[in-house]
């Protein structure tokens, strides 16, 4: 237990030299009781509600206090985290979490996250870390392989695909006005040739947010059109395509985020670039899909872009955050992202300097999570786990369609499903059911499933992620979801009546 010494020296103060002073065996309860905590919480999720059990106002009440004026015991500290923190955590990391697109922050990677913290690796340069950087630079090329991308690409190791996003269409940004004769880096946008966005109709909102935050803008885009399963429609965006003129990029999708669908890279790749545009393709899960004999046609043709974003905390089931922003031209990349100063060291050949492929300079060494999720699980693991999720999709997609009133509005081809309830009803007594169903799943605690809308109408979308989800999993709450849509339906028919 970490306490001031005899000294005199009380108060924080006091505690910070006393802590400054201990020898790690005196600090090592601290971590002890840390660790143990985060083993009762994995070991009881079996057990637990798949939801939180208080919402954000009973969390914020109970965290609420005064500013602390004094320091307090770090044992009783990390004591009454614990306590305030258990009733509203998510079982994300469990076997029955179909909320979102999230990973299990698997064993492996934890424990390197633990070390990453407590090594306390500033991973900003190459001098402040050499291990840290060697680490993100194997990672990288095991990366690049894993995913089959152009194999001299740059990868800068990133918070997560909003930033993978922001990151790559930055050097996007920096290469199509540097084509026309337009330093970016130097001179900015204001009087800058104007550079045409086009986008699907329905891309994610993270690559919206990046070309907000790029000063490209949400709104001035040209929306490409899609069909039913949110895919950029070929023909008409080819057409579009065609017409391009000056800069350009054009952002496609590799696992649109409800139905897990994917461009056709094969067509509108090779028409992008060939009218000088800049192909970006947000594949933050759908990327992984490569991984697989089984899933990597959906990816046909994604080799040919210009750059991608990817998670780690997805599919390799790294800890949150990590993500991978990965472009063919390193020049470019490192043009838009490089930090200089004098108090900087600078990079020799075959140096790799980390912050020349990211937008911060102090930050976290997220390669050492990665170099150890992808030693433990190998090719083999990934593959696997990438299939058994696909698996499972289709064993839910199936189970769920055998009852009447529920319907699955997508073609599964990936671990995404999309279901709406009372399919048989009314447009609006449908969106009522199909909510009411998710707030009973959640209420029962069995699983956790997210809700959407979709072409219009409310739906309930199931993304299977987690490491620990297999097909009895997946089967056991596939007839919890049944299971809660009859109850729902029982009780809004008896109040019809």
């Amino acid at each position: 237990m970490i306490r001031p010494d005899d000294g005199g020296e009380g108060g924080a103060g006091g505690r910070l030299i006393a802590m400054a002073r201990s020898r790690p065996e005196d600090f090592a309860p601290l971590w002890r009781q840390a660790a143990e905590a985060a083993m009762a919480f994995r070991r009881d999720i079996p057990t637990r509600s798949a939801a939180p059990k208080v919402d954000y106002a009973a969390a914020l009440a109970d965290f609420r206090a005064p500013v602390p004026e004094s320091g307090s015991d770090a044992t009783e500290v990390l004591d009454d985290l614990i306590r305030l923190a258990d009733p509203g955590l998510m079982t994300a990391t469990g076997p029955r979490f179909f909320g979102w697109v999230i990973g299990g922050s698997h064993p492996a990677g934890v424990a390197a996250d633990w070390l990453t913290s407590a090594w306390g690796q500033n991973a900003g340069n190459h001098e402040a870390s050499p291990a840290a950087s060697a680490a993100e630079t194997v990672s990288a090329g095991w990366l690049l392989d894993l995913l089959d991308l152009p194999r001299a690409s740059s990868v800068g190791f990133v918070t997560g695909a909003t930033m993978a996003n922001f990151t790559a269409l930055a050097a996007a940004r920096s290469e199509v006005l540097a084509r026309v004769g337009w330093d970016v880096e130097r001179a900015g946008l204001f009087g800058a040739p104007e550079i045409t966005v086009a986008i699907g109709a329905e891309a994610h909102t993270t690559v919206y947010a990046a070309l907000q935050l790029l000063g490209l803008g949400r709104d001035r885009v040209i929306r490409l059109p899609v069909d039913d399963q949110g895919r950029i429609a070929t023909d008409d965006a080819l057409d579009i395509i065609d017409a391009l003129s000056g800069p350009a990029i054009v952002i496609l999708q590799a696992g649109q985020i409800n139905t897990g669908s994917f461009d056709d890279f094969a067509e509108l790749v090779p028409a992008a670039r060939s009218r000088g545009a800049w192909v970006h393709v947000d594949g933050a899960f759908g990327l992984w899909a490569r991984v697989s004999e089984r899933t990597t046609a959906l990816t046909h043709g994604v080799e040919g872009a210009d750059s991608w974003a990817v998670d780690g905390h997805k599919w390799l089931q790294t800890p949150y955050d990590c993500g991978f922003a990965i472009v063919r031209d390193p020049k470019a990349h490192q043009r838009s992202m490089t930090i200089s100063a004098s108090y900087l060291p600078t990079s020799a050949e075959g140096d790799r300097d980390p912050t020349h492929y990211v937008p911060e300079l102090s930050r976290r060494a997220r390669g050492f999570a990665t170099w150890a999720l992808i030693r433990t699980l190998g090719r083999d693991g990934i593959r696997e786990t990438v299939e058994c999720h696909c698996a499972c999709a289709q064993l839910m997609a199936a189970h769920l369609q055998l009852e009447p009133g529920i319907e699955v509005l997508n073609d599964v081809v990936l671990n995404q499903v999309v279901v709406r309830f009372g399919s048989d009803l009314s447009d609006a007594e449908g969106d009522a059911v199909t909510l009411a169903t998710i707030a009973q799943i959640r209420a029962d605690g069995v699983c956790f499933t997210g809700g959407a809308q979709w072409l219009g109408r409310e739906v309930m979308r199931l993304s299977i992620t987690g490491f620990e989800t297999d097909e009895d999993e997946a089967a056991r709450s596939a007839e919890a979801i049944v299971t809660a849509y009859r109850d729902v339906v029982r009780d809004h028919t008896s109040a019809a009546s």
